[in-house]
């Protein structure tokens, strides 16, 4: 009997308890806003941090609070720009999202090592001892934190040593960017037209030319012979502003090295590994 009054008193108990924490739970409850939901099911859900909040429910929350626009959700692009506006009712302004762009085109057939790395394969990592095995201190070091960091799978390494962008999946969340140590990745608005001095190296000329085939020598050659003076040094780098541009590629043509590119035209893994068999070739 003792086990039985044990069992109806534990069994009491429960109910008892559990009748004061629906009480509780109606008294206390939160009241939230259908609308966060909705705005939180039609974002890719990616909780990327593209937006500036803590995963896309702080987002949604967010949005329709009014603190924040439903075009600030990068990945989403214009598909959920338009879901939120049905959601909240009236016109939200849509954007054109960025697309991740390498400025290094010094692959492992035209930049050359210091030293062969077999440590820790990241480029943090690798960076930091001895500055890099590159005999460039500012080139692409291939190990991959811009892919693995990408949650769309914009980005893979190529087997020229360098990531590639595939821009139709790309989101424009700039993810890839923050992930790489050395800054090389920089989100442009989308489009083919204009040229890019596709190199981020600060060394004198002669250092460049030793290091990489391709590097930015700073002759000054493209500044000088712009028409529209859309190029500029930035210390030892020429730079091209993209809204000055008016895609002669004047620039192109004078670049000894070849590092200017038009942007429909910047070298691909294939360009790459063709250029490299052909030099194999002729020196065979």
């Amino acid at each position: 009997m003792l086990i039985v009054y044990a069992i109806l008193a534990l069994g009491l108990m429960g109910l008892l308890f559990g009748l004061m924490l629906a009480v509780a739970a109606r008294i206390f409850a939160v009241e939230v806003d259908p609308r966060v939901e909705a705005v939180k099911d039609a974002v890719p859900g990616a909780n990327c941090g593209a937006c500036g909040y803590a995963g896309c429910a702080k987002f949604a929350e967010a949005v329709v609070s009014g603190e924040a626009k439903a075009n600030d959700c990068i990945p989403g692009g214009e598909e959920t720009v338009k879901a939120i506006a049905e959601i909240l009712g009236g016109d939200i302004e849509t954007s054109v999202s960025p697309v991740a762009t390498l400025f290094c085109i010094g692959d492992c057939f035209k930049a050359s090592d210091r030293f062969v790395y077999d440590g820790v394969q990241d480029c943090a990592v690798a960076g930091e001892f001895n500055d890099g095995f590159k005999n460039c201190s500012y080139g692409c070091l291939g190990y991959g934190n811009c892919v693995k960091v990408c949650l769309f799978d914009a980005i893979y390494m190529g087997k020229h040593g360098l990531p590639v962008v595939d821009e139709e999946k790309c989101t424009g969340c700039g993810l890839c960017a923050s992930a790489c140590p050395r800054e090389l990745i920089q989100m442009l608005p989308p489009g083919e037209e204009g040229y890019l001095v596709l190199c981020s190296s600060q060394d004198r000329g002669k250092t460049v030319s030793r290091a990489c085939e391709v590097g930015c020598i700073a002759c000054k050659a493209c500044v000088k012979v712009c028409p529209v003076e859309a190029i500029e040094m930035d210390g030892k780098l020429a730079v091209i502003d993209l809204e000055k541009c008016t895609d002669c590629g004047d620039c192109k043509e004078k670049c000894p090295p070849g590092t200017i590119h038009r942007r429909s035209a910047i070298p691909s893994e294939a360009d790459a590994l063709a250029a490299a068999a052909e030099k194999t070739a002729e020196s065979a």
